[in-house]
């Protein structure tokens, strides 16, 4: 998504970019204080940080009909999730929220995302939720998938599961959103334009992944939704926010409110 604002094949004359690398649950904690004019954010996350951002019509990570597993070393029926011990890649992350609207009963068990396979197949944990590139290859570690709760979310209420955005300072002038959300747009389209080489620059951050599997993945979670919202994703993530207040999950009930 960032790669040709990144190298600057997308420039503007008020805005200069400056890239920042983070894991998802890192980045929700320095959105509560505030400290990126433009940063990756999880929707889980959007609640406890409204008041200071808004989300991006560009830029959202958005599984349709998939999304993040519960994998465990051995075959068990989605009702024996219950009361287990799982292993999550942080509580502001949307697949925990998605998890905890599927099965409200479980012990979660925090660990950075790329340690949870790990933490499974050592039993220390009865179950992990993967995200990122574990989705693709939990089965080559001898894992079983319990639950997908991508496809679960789109069985149960036939609407995408809108993972994660892009969000804005509120206090940013109007003309350097407009800018950003222009240029966030545009490198989105370039990046679809010109699949090959923003796929090689994006392979330099990637966690010991082969290309073929890179490819696979970027194309599951940048996609048309993520070069625009429309109105399916909203209206999920609206869904989603209202269910976790609802379950007594998030502290508020929050109206999701984008920026073009």
């Amino acid at each position: 998504m960032f790669y040709a604002m990144a190298t600057r094949k997308v420039r503007s004359r008020l805005v200069t970019v400056s890239h920042v690398l983070s894991d998802i649950e890192t980045l929700n904690r320095k959105a509560m204080e505030g400290a990126y004019e433009l940063t990756a954010i999880s929707y889980h996350a959007y609640p406890y940080v409204a008041d200071k951002y808004q989300l991006m019509a560009s830029g959202s990570s958005v599984g349709d009909g998939y999304g993040p597993l519960l994998i465990s070393t051995r075959n068990m029926d989605p009702s024996e999730v219950k009361g287990k011990r799982i292993a999550i890649p942080g509580k502001l992350t949307t697949a925990f929220l998605t998890l905890s609207l599927f099965e409200p009963d479980f012990v979660p068990v925090v660990m950075p995302f790329d340690q949870i396979p790990d933490a499974v197949r050592e039993r220390s944990v009865d179950l992990g939720l993967v995200i990122h590139e574990a989705q693709l290859t939990f089965s080559k570690g001898g894992f079983h998938c319990i639950t997908d709760l991508g496809k679960w979310w789109k069985q149960t209420y036939n609407l995408p599961l809108p993972l994660g955005a892009n969000a804005l300072l509120r206090s940013l002038p109007a003309e350097v959103k407009t800018e950003c959300c222009r240029m966030m747009k545009e490198s989105i389209q370039h990046a679809l334009d010109h699949h090959e080489e923003a796929l090689n620059y994006a392979m330099q951050f990637a966690r010991d992944m082969e290309t073929p599997l890179a490819e696979k993945f970027v194309g599951m979670y940048v996609n048309h939704h993520t070069l625009d919202c429309g109105e399916d994703v909203p209206a999920a993530a609206q869904k989603l926010l209202d269910m976790g207040f609802e379950a007594g999950i998030l502290p508020s009930r929050i109206q999701v409110e984008f920026v073009r």
